[in-house]
């Protein structure tokens, strides 16, 4: 505790000084380049590509998505004459450094859920630094007589084996219409708050999946949306009475939003999943299906002009791939006790909430807490379950230039099993960032 309060102490000293030397950044622009003007008369073409590039940046800020680890807006905008067809292409460049000290995490990334509850000498301490977290992207606008503004994007990360390529999203929209990879439609993008950690709050539901959706709006503050995606089972089976079997109908996510304020930047979420998951009995020798559902409240609330409240909370069975401490863990379904083949989902649920404080235009800080349980109490219950998990941080950001940010973090989290096994970690952790 007294790290914590040392460490906040120092981020509000920080944001003294950063009160009194900052001063306001310029908004960035990208680079538009306008092709095809050669076919207009000489004494036209500066008009005529002074309103494509104008043309150019009001589509991407318009079909622009804030949220949690999206990426900024292009660096470089190639543009039609008319604005028919734009293209643009940008990334990031980030290098992450974190020492982990009194305990540590396994990973780069801080998952309360891989906290080991037997401290040795050998995991006590580690120093990482990475660069998997930087990223590429391509996007195209292609505006269309009948289906208005046709989106496609790719964007991938270096996170992948031998620091290969990741998809992170791939999809194409449309009329408010998407098909392709992105979050999931469970996930809130603007209830997450900004971590140099990649993996956010163990509460926060940051899980990409394949989609098919549909979003509408209703008025001025209303909006809703509908979506198929596709179904990941993670369960823990017997090898004798139970296994694997494929999946054969989509999860299905639908949300209600209310918005308000300067362009709807705060906003109230209620979110339901329900999903299907098969699996076979071999007792029985015969496929049995549960059904998972989820449900979730979120948003991201502006107040006092330079605060931000941003939070969630999940409750659900079956929805392990839906939180983020969760994912990978096998508790979707979990073989009963006993000699019969059938399965069941324990039940789970978390939250969520972090404050910012946007001191200048060039500097924020922030800071939050996150828990995750798990409850076995139904039967299935080893002393080395998982119980329960804690997320705490605190950070600080500063812009050095509209495409520059480095960024420091404090990040505490606990571990405790169903035996009473407890364990915690503690990180230090900086990162700088160049968007082109």
């Amino acid at each position: 505790m007294k790290k914590i309060l040392l460490l906040c102490s120092a981020f509000v000293v920080a944001a003294t000084v950063a009160r009194g030397q900052c001063c306001p950044t310029p908004d960035y622009k990208p680079h538009v380049v306008v092709m095809g003007v050669y076919k207009y008369h000489p004494s036209s073409r500066d008009t005529v590509e002074r309103r494509a590039c104008a043309g150019a940046t009001l589509i991407f800020d318009r079909n622009h998505v804030d949220g949690f680890k999206m990426m900024h807006r292009p660096g470089v905008i190639v543009t039609s004459h008319d604005n028919r067809l734009s293209v643009a292409v940008g990334g990031a460049v980030s290098l992450r450094a974190g020492y982990d000290f009194e305990g540590m995490v396994g990973d780069s990334d801080f998952v309360p859920y891989d906290i080991s509850v037997s401290p040795t000498w050998a995991n006590r301490q580690k120093l990482f630094m990475s660069v998997t977290t930087s990223r590429l992207f391509v996007k195209g606008i292609a505006h269309s007589r009948l289906l208005g503004d046709v989106v496609t994007y790719v964007e991938t990360d270096f996170r992948g084996q031998n620091f290969g390529m990741q998809l992170r999203h791939a999809f194409v929209s449309f009329k408010g219409f998407l098909f392709g990879r992105t979050y999931s439609t469970f996930c809130d993008p603007m209830a997450g708050p900004t971590t140099i950690d990649y993996e956010g709050p163990n509460a926060y539901n940051a899980n990409f999946n394949e989609v098919i959706r549909y979003t509408h709006s209703f008025g001025q503050h209303f909006s809703m949306a509908v979506a198929a995606e596709t179904p990941r089972v993670e369960a823990t089976y017997s090898s004798e009475r139970t296994a694997a079997q494929t999946q054969r109908i989509p999860d299905f996510v639908a949300y209600v939003q209310y918005g308000w304020g300067r362009y709807q930047q705060s906003h109230l979420r209620v979110s339901g999943l329900i999903r299907t998951m098969y699996y076979r009995d071999l007792v029985a020798d015969d496929n049995r299906k549960a059904v998972g559902y989820g449900v979730q409240l979120s948003g991201n609330i502006g107040f006092a002009r330079h605060f931000n409240l941003c939070m969630n909370g999940i409750y659900g069975k079956g929805i392990s791939p839906y939180i983020n401490d969760l994912h990978g863990s096998s508790l979707d379904l979990v073989t009963k006790t006993g000699d019969s083949g059938k399965m069941q989902m324990p039940t789970m649920w978390g939250w969520q909430a972090a404050l910012k404080y946007n001191i200048t235009p060039r500097i924020f800080i922030s800071g939050g807490y996150s828990e995750v349980n798990v409850d076995h109490s139904d039967g299935y219950s080893a002393d080395g379950d998982y119980k329960r998990g804690q997320y705490i941080f605190a950070n600080i950001f500063y812009k050095l230039a509209p495409n520059c940010q480095i960024a420091l973090e404090y990040l505490y989290g606990t571990r405790k099993n169903q035996g009473g096994n407890a364990g915690h970690a503690n990180r230090i952790q900086t990162m700088v960032q160049y968007n082109f």
